[in-house]
């Protein structure tokens, strides 16, 4: 397992710091070393560590098993526009986006990256990814992306912080 916060120049929170802990925990069982597991197998052994971290974690793809977030609330204050995502905690306004092998080479990341920026009451986005996909260094290449995208300060980004799990 390895994890960078972003920006690097802030301190990661004890809420993340217990995320990173959950995936530790189950290291046995999703470690992209060991195995090639889904995204979904992946959020399925994480469901129970996250869930007792007060997350909110998708259960299957029924839509009634869906976590959304609102991104624009219209007319009585109803949510017009969501998004789906793996897990979330509106006390902790994280996000979790677990993905396997679309993460790099369909830039799944990127999509997670922009919808939390989109999201109301989202202030910090975690991104899991394998550590190697297809001998490509996934991990890497994620947290390159986010570091010359602090570094290059030429966006302003609406999170407060950004954390990249390699598992």
């Amino acid at each position: 397992m390895k994890w960078t916060f972003f920006p690097l120049n802030k301190m990661i929170t004890d809420d993340l710091m217990q995320v990173i802990q959950a995936f530790f925990d189950c290291e046995e069982l999703i470690s992209s070393e060991n195995h090639t597991l889904k995204s979904d197998d992946v959020l399925a052994a994480m469901r129970p560590k996250l869930e007792l971290l007060g997350y909110s974690v998708e259960k299957s793809k029924a839509a009634i098993d869906k976590v959304r977030v609102p991104v624009m609330y219209g007319e009585n204050g109803i949510a017009e526009l969501t998004f789906e995502v793996d897990a979330y905690s509106e006390a902790r306004r994280t996000v979790i986006e677990i993905e396997a092998g679309r993460a790099v080479t369909n830039y799944q990341f990127l999509k997670d990256f922009y919808e939390a920026c989109c999201m109301a009451n989202t202030e910090y986005l975690c991104i899991a990814v394998r550590q190697t996909y297809r001998n490509n260094p996934d991990y890497q290449r994620v947290c390159d992306f986010f570091k010359s995208l602090y570094v290059s300060n030429r966006l302003v980004i609406p999170l407060k912080g950004i954390l990249i799990i390699g598992y």
